[in-house]
């Protein structure tokens, strides 16, 4: 077998892509020919059976090209995609980071004037305008014809009118509060309270406490349990003794068919004595009293009349009556009368 070297290679890629002689193709797609890569153009004869194909001294390099694409095609294309994405986020992070930290370097709340535009604008229309960071400034009056939510707290440094009902859940005031008319269906005051003005209380007044006034009180009526006066009592009326009948049982100084009778209160009253005939010393009357006393009461007696002046009466007392007496017989078939007081 006969082996024919490749033909010498040579720089010019012309040159080896077009064979210059068709009989040279002819040649090479004889099988018996062996084309080795780097042979030289000698054949080798069977002369010399072991002589070596001689080597080119520079190798061919690929195109940049070429080993460009090798390499990208061992790559994920998915996991560039990422890396990429990454970045891309990451860098629009850091640029609004900077920007925040160029427009509010010193985390002052800047503020925002409402121009005329703006207010037409948020007539009609539902605006957000700024944001949590801003302060809001209006220096025109302003008219709100619905509803104002204010989800947090409301700081007023004027005051406050309120044409209409006001309903608040809860207040709590600190300072000095001026109130034209106050109207509370229950109102309780932890603390002292001064009314410089009248006070006026169309229902009942209960006081659980001591209470001090320090000018004149004016009531149409007045009742009270128990009443201690440390000072002079003046009345520029009448006193008038209030309280339950008080009732009597007669005595045996009235004679026979003698009657009595009582009027007036435990306080004060008039006790009437009719005798009959023959009527001895003693007991007229024993009058019980509709309230007892705390213990024997003082009981004062005066005679109506000359008739009662004429006997010799006494009074018999305790917490619970007092009898009118005489030590000398009345005179028979007489009416006279005895006035009293009792004081505790």
């Amino acid at each position: 077998m006969v082996i024919i070297g490749a033909p010498h290679i040579v720089s010019n890629c012309q040159h080896m892509d077009t064979p210059q002689d068709e009989n040279e193709l002819n040649s090479l797609e004889d099988p018996g020919t062996v084309i080795g890569p780097g042979s030289a153009s000698a054949p080798l004869t069977p002369e010399n059976p072991n002589q070596q194909p001689e080597r080119p001294s520079n190798q061919t390099k690929k195109p940049f090209g070429e080993r460009l694409r090798s390499a990208l095609s061992r790559v994920n294309i998915y996991l560039l995609f990422f890396i990429l994405i990454m970045l891309v986020a990451l860098l629009i992070i850091f640029v609004a980071w900077q920007r925040s930290r160029q427009e509010n370097p010193d985390g002052v709340i800047n503020t925002q004037d409402l121009t005329q535009e703006t207010l037409d604008q948020l007539q009609d229309n539902e605006t957000t305008v700024g944001d949590p960071k801003q302060i809001l400034n209006i220096e025109s009056n302003a008219v709100f014809s619905g509803k104002v939510l204010i989800r947090d707290s409301l700081d007023v440094a004027g005051t406050i009118k309120v044409g209409g009902a006001l309903s608040l859940p809860g207040i709590t005031v600190s300072g000095i509060s001026s109130f034209e008319t106050i109207q509370a269906k229950d109102l309780t005051i932890a603390g002292n309270t001064v009314i410089q003005g009248q006070l006026s209380t169309q229902g009942s007044l209960t006081v659980g406490g001591g209470a001090t006034f320090g000018g004149a009180i004016s009531a149409q009526q007045l009742s009270i349990n128990s009443l201690q006066l440390n000072g002079d009592l003046q009345l520029n009326r009448h006193i008038d003794a209030g309280g339950g009948t008080p009732g009597k049982s007669d005595g045996a100084a009235l004679g026979g068919g003698g009657t009595s009778s009582v009027s007036g209160t435990d306080t004060a009253g008039t006790i009437t004595i009719n005798t009959g005939g023959s009527p001895p010393a003693g007991c007229f009357i024993t009058v019980n009293f509709a309230q007892k006393f705390g213990g024997a009461p003082h009981v004062v007696v005066t005679p109506v009349g000359s008739v009662g002046a004429s006997l010799n009466y006494y009074v018999n007392r305790s917490a619970g009556n007092f009898s009118l007496c005489s030590t000398n017989p009345a005179p028979a078939g007489r009416s006279f009368s005895f006035d009293y007081i009792v004081i505790d």
